[in-house]
C-alpha cells in the first residue's frame, strides 16, 4: 500500500484568501497512536464554521447539525493547520457552512513544505435570540 502522506499526487495548494483559523496542534492534542485526536479537529472545525455563520446571522448562533465530516488524512504534531469556511446555504433561521482543513508539513523543519487536505465537513448553525430560541436570519 503506498504512503499517501508522502505521495506527491495528494499534495495541494491552500485555497485563495485567508483562513478563518490557523493553528499548530501540540503533543497534548494527540490520541493513543500519536496522531492529533479527531475530537480536537472537530472542535476547531466547529469554531471555524461558526465565524461566517455568526457574521451572516449578525449575532449569536448555535450548532444544530454536523451534516458530514470526513477525515481524509491524519494531522500530526507540528503541522500548520488552516481552516477555511464558506457559507453554502442560508435558510429562514439556519446557515449551512462548508469547512475545509489543510495541513502544511515541514514548516518547522525549514525543508520542503508539503500541503495536504486533511478534513472536509459541512455543519448547520441556527441563529438564536437572547432566550436561545431560533430567530430569522436577517436579509442581506
Amino acid at each position: 500500500m503506498p504512503d499517501k502522506l508522502n505521495d506527491p499526487t495528494h499534495h495541494v495548494q491552500l485555497p485563495e484568501g485567508q483562513p478563518i483559523l490557523r493553528m499548530v496542534p501540540m503533543p497534548s492534542d494527540t490520541n493513543y497512536a500519536g496522531d492529533i485526536f479527531g475530537g480536537w479537529i472537530m472542535s476547531q472545525v466547529d469554531m471555524a464554521g461558526s465565524v461566517p455563520a455568526l457574521r451572516r446571522a449578525h449575532g449569536r448562533v448555535a450548532t444544530v447539525a454536523v451534516n458530514s465530516f470526513v477525515f481524509k488524512q491524519p494531522v500530526c504534531v507540528g503541522d500548520l493547520v488552516s481552516f477555511y469556511a464558506d457559507i453554502i446555504k442560508v435558510g429562514r433561521t439556519s446557515i449551512t457552512v462548508d469547512v475545509a482543513v489543510y495541513a502544511q508539513r515541514g514548516v518547522r523543519e525549514g525543508g520542503e513544505e508539503v500541503c495536504i487536505k486533511v478534513t472536509e465537513a459541512v455543519l448547520t448553525y441556527v441563529a438564536i435570540d437572547s432566550d436561545r430560541r431560533p430567530r430569522p436570519v436577517p436579509q442581506e
